[in-house]
């Protein structure tokens, strides 16, 4: 075992113990198919989160989107993203001669699965804001790769924006049913219903 697969079970295991980190299969089995889960983003734990709520066998396939200038920033921050979560690298600023997508393409070209937070930037409102284009793009040219929408709940309590040390609280992940792509569905559509997707699954209120 590798020091970086040492550490994974490390962090996985506190995850579970700061977090319960229980991940409830509504609408699909937690099945070794390639996947795209999109998800609502209240925290820098998110992706932690879903990862530590994945079986084990779905982990090693399984990579997180990391905005590069902040994953990077650090030795620490690049290792654990880079060596134990393999994690997908973008920027968050378009370049004339670089699409944003291409470090995802590339990864579902070669058969990973990927999890992806289609707001692109943290909200603290409860709400998901409107879905960015990505989502939408990588369903176009993937169609074969599962989407599964995700509801994370309770995390932004574990890690509220601007904060480094989690709080112990019980959080869960809600994996939802495959959206599928509809034929003549425009752009506009299709994320706005995947959105819907996101927030159906949000556990109800007493």
């Amino acid at each position: 075992m590798t020091r970086a697969d040492a550490f994974g079970y490390l962090l996985s295991f506190l995850a579970r113990l700061i977090t319960g980190a229980q991940g409830h299969w509504k609408g699909c089995p937690p099945k070794a198919e390639q996947r795209i889960y999109f998800a609502n983003h209240q925290s820098h734990f998110d992706w932690v989160l879903i990862w530590a709520a994945l079986p084990s066998e779905l982990r090693a396939t399984t990579r997180p989107i990391a905005a590069r200038d902040y994953w990077t920033a650090t030795p620490f921050k690049h290792w654990i993203t880079r060596e134990v979560f393999h994690a997908v690298y973008v920027s968050r600023q378009r370049t004339d001669d670089q699409d944003p997508l291409e470090p995802l393409a590339d990864a579902l070209s070669h058969g990973d699965s990927l999890v992806i937070f289609p707001e692109g930037t943290r909200s603290n409102k409860g709400e998901p804001q409107p879905f960015k284009s990505g989502l939408y793009h990588l369903a176009q040219q993937f169609p074969q790769v599962q989407l599964i929408p995700a509801w994370i709940d309770n995390v932004q309590r574990v890690m509220p924006k601007g904060e480094v040390v989690p709080v112990p609280i019980l959080c869960t992940v809600t994996f939802g049913a495959p959206l599928q792509r509809i034929d003549g569905e425009d752009k506009r559509e299709f994320l706005e219903r995947a959105r819907d997707a996101v927030v159906a699954l949000r556990p109800l209120t007493p």
